[in-house]
């Protein structure tokens, strides 16, 4: 696969993991499709690293990507894409670091559990400090009262972003080994277009 096709494949798996933590960090702002002040929602939550690390800052080199696998400046590319794919390396080392951001907040999101009530005036962490514990003993669940069904969907979106996440990283590195390559050696199509 030459370098301008692996481009174009990277940026358009990364666009929808982008767009999958959005979506993800959005639904964290409302526990249970409920509207909570900002003192009632999780610092992991409030950390935004869905809408910015693993969302804007991977979109980018997403959208990089793909203009990167298109054809180069001049019809069949003057300097081989080249120029394309020198930003690319930028945009995806960048995206790199997005992405473990998301990766890192997530994962102590995931570990700490939510914040949530626990009795009749008191939020708080229940299951900050169990190492996780509580992600397999669903009978601690019921600790938390408000809201409703937290434990649950803390555990979904916050691994939703661990996976695309991790996804994200792996791509961005492809893309930055793939994107060097592009410097230095061009776009094979450049070649396969000068034969027909």
């Amino acid at each position: 696969m030459c370098t301008g096709k692996c481009s174009r494949f990277v940026g358009l798996c990364l666009i929808p993991l982008s767009l999958v933590c959005i979506a993800s960090n959005a639904l964290l702002m409302v526990p249970s499709w409920k509207t909570y002040s900002i003192t009632k929602l999780s610092k992991h939550v409030l950390y935004m690293a869905g809408f910015i690390g693993g969302g804007l800052m991977a979109l980018c080199p997403g959208i990089t990507a793909v203009r990167a696998g298109g054809k180069g400046c001049c019809g069949a590319g003057c300097c081989g894409n080249r120029c394309r794919m020198l930003r690319s390396v930028f945009s995806s080392a960048f995206g790199v670091i997005g992405s473990i951001y998301c990766l890192s907040v997530s994962s102590a999101g995931l570990l700490s559990g939510p914040l949530c009530r626990i009795n009749e005036d008191s939020w708080s962490y229940p299951f900050e400090g169990d190492a996780g514990a509580y992600l397999f003993n669903n009978t601690l669940w019921s600790t938390c009262l408000e809201p409703t069904k937290i434990v649950q969907w803390n555990m979904i979106l916050f691994s939703l972003l661990v996976g695309a996440s991790c996804l994200e990283i792996v791509l961005c590195g492809v893309q930055l080994v793939n994107a060097s390559i592009g410097v230095f050696c061009g776009d094979c199509r450049k070649k396969e277009g000068s034969v027909h």
